[in-house]
């Protein structure tokens, strides 16, 4: 086994000598920005927050949620009520008009 790397040796095939250094020197400054990236994203954590802190902002959304909640159930209460109200008016105009065509059949109907 030969220890001398400065010798003149044998290129592999398909790689002529002068583009391996090209390619060598590619791959050292891709290894060099992919470093340089990973220290920036590795130094730019956002800072913790506290346990009381977390809580207070869960109890703040909490209650927001609530608050949304009991208002759309409060709209929700007022539309079901004004649909029975139509519901009701339209059931009493059925009853007027069945009542009325009762009366027009018996007008005129022939007596048997």
């Amino acid at each position: 086994m030969n220890t001398n790397f400065l010798s003149d040796t044998a290129s592999p095939e398909g790689i002529p000598t002068e583009p391996r250094g090209v390619i060598a020197a590619l791959v050292a400054a891709g290894c060099l920005a992919l470093r340089k990236y990973l220290k920036r994203k590795a130094a730019s954590q956002p800072e913790l927050l506290s346990r009381a802190d977390f809580c207070a902002a869960m109890r703040d959304l909490s209650d927001r949620m609530h608050t949304d909640h009991v208002a759309l159930l409060e709209k929700l209460h007022a539309h079901h009520q004004e649909l029975l109200a139509a519901l009701e008016r339209q059931g009493a105009r059925i009853s007027a008009l069945e009542a009325g065509f009762a009366r027009l059949d018996e007008r005129t109907s022939k007596p048997s």
